[in-house]
C-alpha cells in the first residue's frame, strides 16, 4: 500500500490509498490521524505522502494526566505502519516564514533541524529518542517549504 496522510480532496495518484478526517472525493479512510492506532496494519506501507499537514499537529500537549508529544506520536504511528526500510515523504511550510506565520491553524514550527531530533545518527535524536529515522533528503527555503524524505529505521536492539 502507498499511502496519502491527510490527502483532503487532492489524493496523490490512484495508486495511493488516502486517509483524512473528512469523507472527501478520493478518501479511503475516514479517520482523525490523531487518533492511535490507525486503522493500517503495523508495517503494511511500502511509501507515505504527508504533505502539508504536520504544521497542523500540536508539538505538546499539556493536560492533567501529564504531557504528550501529537506530533512526535503521529511520527511514531507513521513508522508502525511503514514497512522496513520504507520512506515517508512529508513537507510543509517552514517553521519561520510568512506562510507559516499567517495561517491561523499552523501551531507546529517545523524546520531543517526539527528532523535531526528522529535520526539516531543527529546529536538531538537523544532528547526525546522517538521510533528512528534516517534523513535521506532535506531541502528547505526559509521563506518557503521543507521537504524531507525519511527511511524508516529497524529499533536497535
Amino acid at each position: 500500500m502507498k499511502l496519502d496522510i491527510a490527502c483532503g480532496n487532492h489524493k496523490n495518484g490512484r495508486d495511493f490509498t488516502g486517509m483524512d478526517i473528512q469523507p472527501l472525493p478520493g478518501v479511503d479512510i475516514v479517520h482523525d490521524i490523531n487518533i492511535h492506532p490507525w486503522p493500517i496494519e503495523s508495517d503494511s506501507v511500502e511509501y507515505a505522502h504527508a504533505w502539508h499537514i504536520v504544521e497542523h499537529i500540536p508539538p505538546v500537549c499539556v493536560t492533567e494526566a501529564g504531557t504528550r508529544f501529537p506530533f512526535i506520536d503521529f511520527m511514531n504511528e507513521c513508522w508502525r505502519v511503514l514497512q522496513p526500510d520504507a520512506l515517508i515523504d512529508i513537507e510543509c511550510p517552514h517553521g519561520a516564514s510568512e506562510v507559516f506565520l499567517h495561517d491561523p491553524t499552523h501551531c507546529n514550527h517545523v524546520t531543517e533541524i526539527t528532523w535531526e531530533y528522529f535520526d539516531p545518527s543527529r546529536e538531538r535524536y537523544k532528547v526525546f529518542q522517538p521510533k528512528p529515522w534516517h534523513i535521506e533528503s532535506l531541502n528547505f527555503t526559509r521563506d518557503g517549504n521543507v521537504n524531507v524524505i525519511l527511511k524508516k529505521l529497524p529499533i536497535a536492539l
